[in-house]
């Protein structure tokens, strides 16, 4: 599937559609941007995401989709504080993020990011709750960053903040995870 193919002919669209955030609020102050914490290591600042959602062009769309920035976002809802027309600036970047793994359109650089993010959902999937020692396991497995950070582990394990066995409880995210199978959505 290609951005070409989607039924929305925008991306702004899909974010009003999906999250009920009209882009075209935005009146670019720039306080997104300014308050980032990640603002600093992003390809595009926060508002200029903004700013290309409002243009509405299918290359306007695809550099978003492309861009580093939505997975770098950490939605600690800093840009939401300060936007002067409440725009939840993360839930849209969230929007994007779904719609760039989607279209297969993930950054380079963000590979690393998916990958933890589908350990993550994959643990609570699994255990019904998190267990980092499994979480670890399987990110390292996606990524083949085995070595990186193993002189951490021993010490973690003698603290007790690595449990070597998981404890289940699946009731909640049973429940969550079929409530997303009857809408049709994957858990990822």
């Amino acid at each position: 599937m290609s951005i070409t193919d989607r039924v929305d002919s925008t991306l702004a669209e899909m974010v009003e559609n999906k999250a009920g955030i009209l882009v075209g609020r935005c009146y670019q102050c720039g306080k997104c941007s300014a308050g980032c914490p990640a603002g600093s290591a992003m390809d595009i600042a926060p508002s200029v995401v903004m700013l290309l959602l409002q243009t509405g062009t299918t290359d306007s769309d695809t550099i978003i989709l492309r861009s580093y920035s939505i997975w770098l976002c950490l939605a600690c809802q800093t840009c939401f504080t300060r936007c002067p027309m409440e725009i939840d600036l993360p839930q849209v970047m969230d929007v994007l993020r779904g719609e760039s793994l989607k279209l297969e359109m993930v950054h380079p650089k963000a590979r690393d990011i998916v990958s933890f993010h589908e350990s993550f959902i994959d643990t609570i999937h699994h255990f019904g709750r998190m267990w980092e020692l499994g979480l670890i396991a399987e990110y390292k497995l996606r990524t083949r960053h085995f070595w990186q950070d193993v002189v951490l582990a021993p010490l973690m394990l003698k603290k007790g903040i690595l449990a070597l066995r998981p404890s289940f409880d699946k009731t909640l995210s049973s429940r969550i995870f079929s409530n997303l199978k009857r809408q049709g959505d994957k858990p990822k």
